[in-house]
């Protein structure tokens, strides 16, 4: 009985080895020929469809399965005619899924940047379908790619709907909103869009420029100066720190801003040009007159008459030549009464000159003073204007108001510029002298 036993359980464990065995090589063999058949698919699709069109390249049966194997393998140049001519065929051909075609035939044009041919058959997809999410992101992008951007933000918004698990759709609605100056808007799906992707530096310079724009200036300058050294939107980032750093009277960091922007490569010619006229602005105020003028003749070698370059390459010439003419029109408050005071004494150089009061007023500062001589005492007020411009009347019947508030015997308007024909006419009979920037130049010239 053991012996009959015994034989017979090794020959059933013997079975279920060889059983498990052949499971087990069966698996294999699946598992490593399982991308056989897809290829093998693929090609055959390819040279099946080929060799139909071959007789007959209008064939619905076979442009379709061609034209989508291309499509789901992103081969956008190869699908494109392939749809084309099944849109061109729709009309005689019941068969044919116009809004599927419409739709796979825009998508391929917006792919290889076409979006304006797009558009249409995109339209078209949607009129079909409402619901698709493909139609209606596509014809979104296409429509932001053509500029139409506030058309485009619904689209985009009702895909992000359809599909909320979508990734990538932030930055289009984000950057379209942005476009569309829907600045508030756009930084919240820009600061999505950057939790996708943080290195989007486009979404970046985007959500610091909306920023600026809704006032928000200390965050937008942090974004920028972070930006500076970037090759694509350095410059423009320079540019805008420098702006925000001027508005903040930060003159020196302004600077630097517009010095770092300047040493990028490639910079585009209309951010070129504004970094040297803002560089060279901040240059004056503080004083760099030689290296603004540096910055405008940059400027005039490329664009003659960029803004009021020439205006203020000749003002500046003339202020870098003359110490005492930048301090009468660029110093500060005290320095400018301390000049005017020395040219009212050099009026009366032979007489003595009490000053009795100074005033400074928002573009010009008057001062009262006394002078006595041998022969005659007279009251007198002085009016110095920081002004390259022309004065005019209004000004001058002003002063001649003030002449006789204060009992003054006679004035004195000084002016870096000139008088208009009406405020020299006025004067015609009052104890008024105005004086012109000629005149005012070799006054200046005797000041030490």
């Amino acid at each position: 009985m053991g012996g009959t036993i015994i034989p017979v359980i090794i020959a059933v464990i013997a079975i279920l080895l060889f059983t498990s065995l052949l499971v087990l090589l069966s698996s294999r063999k699946s598992t490593s020929g399982s991308s056989g058949p897809k290829t093998k698919n693929r090609a055959s699709i390819i040279r099946d469809c080929t060799k139909k069109l071959a007789h007959n390249p209008q064939n619905v049966q076979a442009l379709t399965p061609l034209a989508d194997l291309y499509y789901s393998e992103h081969v956008w140049d190869k699908a494109l005619p392939l749809y084309e001519t099944l849109a061109e065929l729709s009309s005689r051909h019941t068969e044919i899924d116009i809004g599927d075609i419409n739709l796979k035939y825009g998508v391929c044009l917006v792919k290889l940047q076409k979006p304006q041919e797009a558009a249409p058959l995109l339209l078209t997809a949607l009129k079909v379908n409402p619901d698709s999410y493909e139609a209606n992101f596509y014809l979104g992008q296409a429509l932001y790619k053509n500029g139409e951007f506030d058309k485009s933000i619904p689209l985009l918004k009702k895909a992000l709907t359809l599909n909320p698990e979508t990734q990538g759709i932030y930055q289009p609605i984000g950057m379209a909103c942005y476009k569309a100056h829907h600045f508030k808007e756009s930084v919240q799906y820009l600061r999505r869009a950057l939790d996708e992707n943080p290195e989007d530096k486009e979404s970046l310079f985007a959500m610091a420029d909306a920023m600026q724009e809704c006032g928000v200036s200390d965050k937008a300058l942090k974004i920028f100066m972070h930006l500076r050294p970037d090759p694509k939107f350095g410059a423009q980032s320079s540019l805008s720190a420098g702006i925000i750093h001027t508005k903040m009277q930060q003159l020196d960091k302004a600077a630097q801003d517009f010095e770092i922007g300047l040493h990028l490569t490639d910079i585009p010619q209309e951010i070129f040009l504004e970094l040297n006229y803002r560089l060279a602005g901040c240059y004056f105020r503080i004083n760099k007159i030689s290296s603004g003028l540096q910055c405008l003749n940059k400027i005039q070698s490329i664009v003659p008459v960029y803004k009021d370059v020439n205006q203020l390459i000749a003002r500046y010439k003339e202020l870098n030549q003359n110490s005492n003419l930048q301090i009468y029109l660029t110093s500060g408050t005290s320095d400018f009464v301390a000049l005017c005071r020395n040219l009212v004494k050099i009026f009366h150089s032979k007489s003595f000159v009490k000053i009795v009061d100074v005033a400074v007023i928002t573009d010009s500062i008057e001062i009262l003073c006394e002078v006595e001589n041998a022969k005659w005492e007279d009251k007198e007020l002085f009016r110095f204007f920081r002004n390259t411009g022309s004065i005019g009347e209004l000004y001058i019947r002003d002063f001649h108001s003030k002449i006789k508030d204060t009992k003054c015997d006679k004035g004195f308007c000084i002016t870096s510029g000139t008088f208009s024909e009406e405020a020299h006419k006025y004067i015609d009979g009052r104890p008024i002298d105005l004086i012109e920037k000629p005149t005012l130049m070799k006054m200046l010239k005797v000041i030490s």
